[in-house]
């Protein structure tokens, strides 16, 4: 008799790929493929690739070294985003043997009839028109929160982005789909819930194959409040422009919601944000900003920003610099312009030097650690509610309140994916918050 193969799996990217690596793994389980971790020894290798920055591109390589190190004879696979946009050149990797694009990863269990290693990577990839169909996914088992794909794909043509080229046109699950995966995950003893896609702001759009809303996002969010046995549900990063008044005033006064939203700016200047053909101006974002402080003082802000994009002078990035730091935001995920094949930014004149980019992107990373240090003393003294992560890190167990202030305290394996009220005390030397218990855990 046969013995079980084994599959192991390296995801490169977002929450939505996180998700869609989840759901992948699953459908191997339901073939019969035992699920080892990827520094284990393993028949076969899948890799969720990303394309949003050059850093992505080139962790691809050593992660394939490291699959060879585990099992030089395994097969190794290549999905997600980077596969569809360079299938030749991850082909052509030394050790790839199978890269498949963004509809064949779905049915990634159909290619593996041979397991035999190939010279050249076999190359299965559809044309991204083909990409109009919606498959749900959602994350389980791999962390405490679940992240859960509502949407796919994206319409708009910012000048830096691939992702339309890598994921198709926009699309929205079913909204009873949906809620039926939540009621699934909340099953599963999961206490948090992080909704995810490319562009969440526009669910609807072909929820049924069309392009017509049949439901909007805020009919999502009020939809999915009502499914019991939900603790908290996190919207994952968001438009500014999609992020309309109803939405906030519902999150603020939500049973499950939590008051953290994650919008990108990607610049603070005008000018570049036409360059990108970003569909807001600084006045639309400072008014997001403000509308969600007014009814939700305690809210978490999470932001996107570019640095480097092509002809960003000085004096663009500073308007950018200063705008951040006068706005009343909580922390910055800050991303080097990387030039990206196909797009018009690609083309653009006004290359910024390498030098000039890693600065510009040193001085927002600053401000975002002076920005979250400042939320983070606002918070002192409340009462919050935290979430144990499944992590020991040093010795340590960290969570995160609603609010996603990160604190710490001694391991507990007890404390892991529990919910308790903690009083926010002081600011470690790690940049984390020390708490104190409002009522003690039962341990047993």
């Amino acid at each position: 008799m046969e013995s079980q193969k084994k599959v192991a799996f390296y995801t490169l990217g977002c929450k939505l790929n996180f998700s869609e690596t989840s759901t992948i793994a699953r459908n191997f389980k339901n073939e019969g493929f035992q699920r080892v971790d990827f520094d284990e020894v393993a028949d076969i290798y899948v890799i969720n690739t990303c394309s949003v920055t050059d850093n992505a591109d080139k962790r691809f390589k050593t992660i394939v070294k490291q699959a060879q190190k585990a099992n030089e004879d395994a097969f190794v696979i290549a999905i997600g985003c980077y596969a569809q946009l360079k299938p030749e050149e991850l082909a052509a990797v030394d050790g790839v043997d199978l890269v498949l694009g963004a509809t064949e990863k779905f049915k990634i269990t159909n290619y593996l009839n041979d397991l035999s290693k190939n010279d050249f990577g076999e190359i299965h990839s559809c044309e991204i028109g083909e990409a109009d169909f919606y498959v749900g996914s959602y994350s389980f088992g791999d962390r405490t929160r679940a992240f859960l794909k509502v949407q796919d794909g994206c319409d708009y043509k910012c000048t830096y982005c691939t992702i339309p080229l890598a994921r198709g046109i926009s699309r929205s699950d079913t909204l009873e789909n949906v809620l039926e995966n939540a009621r699934q995950i909340s099953k599963k003893g999961i206490k948090e819930i992080v909704l995810t896609g490319v562009n969440i702001g526009d669910y609807g759009k072909g929820e049924f194959g069309n392009k017509k809303h049949e439901h909007t996002f805020f009919d999502l969010v009020k939809a999915l409040d009502e499914v019991e046995g939900i603790e908290r549900l996190r919207i994952s990063s968001i438009e500014p422009n999609l992020l309309k008044n109803e939405t906030i005033d519902f999150v603020a006064n939500s049973k499950t919601f939590v008051p953290h939203f994650h919008i990108p700016l990607q610049s603070g200047s005008n000018s570049v944000l036409k360059a990108m053909r970003r569909r807001y101006n600084r006045k639309l974002y400072v008014d997001r900003v403000q509308k969600i402080r007014t009814v939700m003082p305690n809210a978490c802000i999470g932001v996107d920003v570019i640095v480097g994009f092509p002809g960003e002078t000085d004096e663009q990035f500073l308007e950018t610099y200063n705008f951040l730091n006068e706005l009343e935001i909580s922390y910055l995920h800050v991303f080097t312009y990387s030039e990206r094949d196909n797009t018009v930014a690609a083309e653009m004149d006004g290359i910024v030097p390498s030098k000039v980019r890693k600065k510009r992107s040193k001085m927002l990373r600053g401000l975002s650690a002076k920005k979250r240090r400042a939320f983070y003393e606002s918070q002192l003294g409340q009462e919050k509610t935290v979430l144990f992560e499944g992590e020991n890190k040093k010795g340590y167990i960290h969570g995160f309140t609603e609010n996603y202030v990160k604190v710490k305290t001694p391991w507990n394996p007890e404390l892991v994916n529990t919910l308790h009220r903690i009083s926010l005390k002081e600011i470690d030397e790690d940049g984390l918050v020390r708490f104190s218990y409002v009522e003690e855990p039962v341990t047993v």
